[in-house]
This record gives C-alpha cells, sequence and structure tokens, in this order.
C-alpha cells in the first residue's frame, strides 16, 4: 500500500492520534471512509460511461438512406397505372 511499511504506518497513525486525539479519530476515519466511497462511485461511474462511448455503435457509419420527397413518390406511382 503506497510503498509503506508495518513500521511506517504505526508511526502515522500514532502522529494522527497525537494530533487529533482519540475522540476526534472515530469521526476522522468515519469521513475518510465516505470520501473514498464516493470517490470509488464517481469512478466506476466515469468508467461506465467510458465504455458506453466506446462500444456504442458509430452512426455514422451507416450510409444515410434516401429519402424521396412525396412529390416523387406521387410521380412514379402515377407512371405505373
Amino acid at each position: 500500500m503506497f510503498g509503506l511499511g508495518g513500521q511506517e504506518l504505526l508511526l502515522i497513525l500514532f502522529v494522527v492520534l497525537l494530533f487529533f486525539g482519540p475522540q476526534k479519530l472515530p469521526e476522522l476515519m468515519r469521513g475518510l471512509g465516505k470520501g473514498m466511497k464516493e470517490f470509488k462511485k464517481a469512478q466506476a461511474d466515469l468508467e461506465d460511461e467510458f465504455h458506453k462511448a466506446v462500444d456504442a455503435p458509430d452512426q455514422k457509419s451507416k450510409p444515410a438512406e434516401p429519402v424521396a420527397s412525396k412529390s416523387e413518390k406521387e410521380v412514379t406511382t402515377e407512371n405505373k397505372e
């Protein structure tokens, strides 16, 4: 985890405990956990949107069908009769 060993983590935890005190530590960890949860959720949503954009069929690659105007359709049906 970030290249830190057990001794470094214990030292960081000790400094945080001294700085914030034992009363604030649970509240601090709860806030940190909520922040990490929101970050992971936002990351997953971003990945989903990216995959949707990549996997979506490219609509520009389909050739457009020619649309005949109403008068052209009437002319072709009149000529057949």
